[in-house]
């Protein structure tokens, strides 16, 4: 049952990635691909109608941890309490950033959440991949099986880490420019004119970025953490993932030549997953290493009693297909590109 509830907390974890990442990504290039106040709010319309619903998949992962994995949750959210405080301020700057936008016109009004909206979208963006790396590298747990961790101390590997050192930074932009692709696509995908010309450009960009330290983080990975190599030597049969993530970014390069915005986001999706996903077999079965391996934390040491896993996984089942329903059925009724409103004041970005 272990394995099973790690498999479910690495794919609700994933599915955020992908979901709410071209939301984070078009808030980053929020101010760089909207140049007038109309084209803004096109950007924001194009995330408008789904932006929060998306953020719920992160809520649903962290109460899905708790109930699984609680000694991973009580270690984890100890240990990361503060840059956990600075993702949740960012989080609440994104979302009044985008409610309160449209709520007076003023020149002074919507330049500000604009700039907050972007950069409370890019901070978060280093932030979480700062917080993969962290888990791969490992932190400085000991045998209580608690730790703490400054937000930097020499920015060096060692026994005492901080939150950012020059890995967990590196792992950070290549996050940043993944997903700032990932949303530029999405942007691409759902807008016309001058936005969606700059979107293309933005992602072709930026992919290159995104092939250039893909190929050095996975290559330092594998040094740092010797699970990871260990992992795909044992079963190459997740030699799979990392695949997936090589035809993704190929994908993305290959479409954006050809014009096909929808395949292009997909594309894109498929490179996400398969970096998530393979991080997460390299893992295995590691929930949070430790510097000193003898403390880390696994599965059989970090999971719930398999009675209380067993009847959840019902109440998880039912769930998950009403989730699965409602998003489906939303993103299919949004379809098509955006179209904004004339613009007034308490008016919000609408649909097409």
């Amino acid at each position: 049952m272990g394995t099973l509830w790690f498999c479910l907390v690495a794919m609700m974890i994933t599915v955020y990635v992908v979901l709410d990442g071209f939301d984070l990504g078009a808030g980053a290039i929020h101010l760089l691909v909207a140049k007038t106040d109309e084209e803004r709010r096109q950007v924001l319309a194009s995330i408008g109608p789904v932006w929060d619903g998306n953020e719920v998949w992160l809520i649903a992962a962290g109460g899905t941890l708790y109930f699984a994995f609680p000694a991973l949750y009580a270690s984890g959210f100890s240990g990361f309490y503060l840059p956990l405080m600075i993702v949740l301020w960012l989080l609440i700057l994104r979302g009044i950033s985008i409610e309160f936008r449209n709520h007076i016109i003023s020149r002074v009004w919507d330049p500000l959440w604009d700039f907050l909206f972007s950069a409370s979208s890019l901070l978060l963006a280093v932030f979480f991949g700062a917080a993969l790396a962290n888990v791969v590298r490992g932190v400085p747990l000991d045998s209580t099986g608690y730790f703490f961790e400054p937000l930097w101390t020499d920015l060096r590997l060692g026994e005492q880490t901080g939150i950012l050192d020059w890995y967990t930074i590196l792992v950070g932009v290549l996050a940043l420019l993944a997903l700032v692709m990932h949303g530029a696509l999405w942007v691409q995908m759902k807008t016309t004119g001058a936005v969606n010309q700059r979107s293309a450009m933005f992602a072709a960009n930026a992919w290159w970025g995104v092939l250039i330290l893909t190929a050095m983080v996975t290559t330092i990975t594998f040094k740092i953490q010797s699970q990871v190599k260990e992992n795909f030597v044992t079963w190459p049969w997740g030699l799979i993932f990392p695949f997936l993530a090589i035809a993704g970014i190929v994908g993305v390069r290959f479409e954006l030549v050809k014009r096909d915005e929808r395949k292009a986001f997909f594309a894109s999706c498929a490179y996400l997953m398969g970096m998530l996903t393979s991080v997460v077999f390299g893992l295995y079965p590691l929930v949070l290493p430790a510097r000193n391996p003898v403390y880390s934390l696994t599965i059989s040491s970090a999971k719930a009693a398999d009675y209380g896993l067993k009847v959840g996984l019902v109440w998880w089942t039912f769930g998950i297909l009403l989730v699965i329903g409602y998003f489906t059925h939303t993103y299919r009724s949004l379809a098509g590109k955006v179209a904004v409103a004339e613009h007034k004041a308490h008016s919000s970005p609408e649909i097409a």
